[in-house]
């Protein structure tokens, strides 16, 4: 059905068409993902589990600088190594984006998360710097090489068409293209990097001694005063760091964070080589039982790989369907079209604080409310990501030019402002769709059967060859959902994703 649509969509020579053949399949997806979603609250006493919470952030506890310091310098460390390095090493990969095995790899790679990647170098390398390093750098060498590479396609070609062909290419290159295409990829970096933190922030659930490790611990154990106080500091430091942290200064924070906590590791050859040889090949493989491993996938499939498709495309389909609805509804907050000074202020930090939250962070604290279904999973990953859409809404809406007798209030939004932006809003909830998914599959390591849930039980009882197929899933599912939403998008002219955050 899936392909069906998108086939007519594609033969339609009407945007207005295309947008509502698109609306009517997200709503009909959205209700097939309400029928097979489990959304109710499991918790005993949810309101009150909501009121312990909300008096401890009413009250937060000062905690000690031995617990907090080291805790934040690690993860600021994993953000600056990992996310410097990825933007460089992304950069000479977009150089060479047009090649099918450099967009294919760099897919790949972006296609795993930092928990997935985290998870898989703690049994080689354990819980050290280089883990945490090699969980942010990997995937997000290959976002780099994807929106570098997008960027610099994009620019204006005139000023290296006109210049002497005698010039040597590099330095044709560099000062045409590169110096045209700056200050977006300073933009996206800037950007990139406040993800980063947010990334390197939940590698404490797994272990790392990052914020998420602290928060995790005080969350668990009711405290929820500290996790107060740490959430508190989070948020300052992502509010601030457009103050803190200029193009310049990015090497020296950088060169900091490699000398405060180096990334380095006991590494042991031989049991790399095994883990790698025997540890994650299937038994039948190794044995050369071709029919036996085809059993195995047969079994996967049955128990846990079909399950933990359908729970993450439903989820994410609702988390989609709820991000659209609320991005709509708080965008007008942050406009100058509707609100006034005091309103903006009030919505703009708002949102700062929606989308500066990681969504494990957000469901994690959620189950602890709702308990354990898929409702707070949802509920996270619509805050955040609409938090993003309604800034860019916002923005986009403040150029729109009416009559001077256009309406006013209601009007002015439902008949005027609306109409104009619908398909900008459509092709920034298809840019956020990979991203949703790519989050719904890891959400299952906190219980909910997603992908994430059996990967993470998968490594919990030591079975690595199982482990490694369910990543490869999940990895062509977002492969899978990218393409199809930068086919959507490009049926809407909207082929660059946005930079303005």
């Amino acid at each position: 059905m899936l392909l069906a649509y998108i086939k007519k969509i594609s033969h339609l020579s009407s945007g207005f068409h295309s947008l509502r053949l698109i609306s009517f399949l997200l709503f009909a997806l959205t209700f097939m993902a309400f029928l097979l979603s489990d959304l109710a609250i499991h918790s005993a006493s949810p309101l009150y589990e909501f009121s312990l919470m909300a008096q401890g952030f009413l009250n937060p506890q000062t905690i000690s600088f031995d617990t907090l310091l080291p805790a934040l310098y690690a993860t600021l460390a994993f953000a600056f190594q990992g996310v410097m390095v990825a933007a460089v090493l992304g950069f000479l990969l977009s150089l060479l984006f047009r090649y099918f095995y450099i967009r294919v790899f760099a897919a790949f790679i972006r296609s795993i998360h930092e928990l997935f990647w985290a998870l898989l170098f703690i049994q080689i390398t354990g819980l050290t710097p280089l883990t945490g390093f090699l969980a942010i750098l990997i995937p997000f060498t290959g976002i780099f090489a994807k929106v570098f590479s997008e960027i610099l396609d994009e620019v204006d070609k005139k000023p290296e068409l006109s210049l002497n062909p005698q010039i040597k290419t590099f330095s044709l290159f560099l000062y045409t293209r590169v110096a045209l295409a700056w200050p977006q990829m300073k933009s996206y970096l800037l950007y990139r990097l406040e993800c980063g933190i947010r990334s390197s922030a939940i590698l404490g659930f797994v272990g790392l001694p990052t914020l998420g490790f602290e928060l995790e611990s005080y969350f668990k154990q009711g405290f929820y005063a500290e996790a107060a106080t740490l959430l508190y500091v989070f948020f300052i430091l992502i509010a601030s760091l457009k103050y803190l942290v200029k193009i310049p200064m990015l090497p020296i924070y950088t060169l900091a964070a490699f000398i405060y906590l180096p990334p380095i590791a006991d590494i042991s050859w031989p049991l790399i080589s095994d883990f790698f040889k025997h540890e994650i090949v299937p038994a039948s493989l190794q044995e050369g039982n071709v029919p036996a491993f085809f059993n195995w996938l047969n079994m996967l499939w049955q128990t846990q790989i079909m399950d933990g498709l359908v729970n993450t495309l439903a989820l994410s389909q609702l988390a989609l369907a709820l991000t659209g609805l609320i991005s709509l509804l708080i965008f007008p907050f942050s406009s100058k079209l509707f609100a006034g000074k005091i309103t903006r202020t009030v919505s703009q930090s708002s949102l700062i604080i929606m989308r500066s939250s990681p969504e494990y962070l957000l469901a994690f604290i959620g189950l602890l409310i709702l308990g354990p279904s898929m409702l707070p999973a949802i509920l996270a990953l619509a805050i955040h990501n609409s938090a993003v859409i309604a800034h860019l809404l916002a923005l986009q809406s403040q150029t729109l030019c009416f009559r001077e007798d256009a309406s006013k209030g209601i009007n002015l939004y439902l008949f005027e402002t609306l109409p104009r932006l619908y398909g900008s809003f459509l092709a920034l909830l298809f840019y956020r769709w990979e991203v949703i998914v790519r989050e719904t599959a890891i959400l299952g390591m906190l219980g909910i059967p997603t992908l994430g849930f059996y990967i993470d039980s998968a490594f919990e009882e030591i079975r690595f060859d199982r482990a490694i197929l369910l990543i490869l899933v999940t990895a062509f599912l977002n492969i899978l959902i990218d393409n199809i939403a930068v086919f959507l998008r490009k049926q809407m002219h909207f082929k660059q994703q946005p930079l303005s955050f």
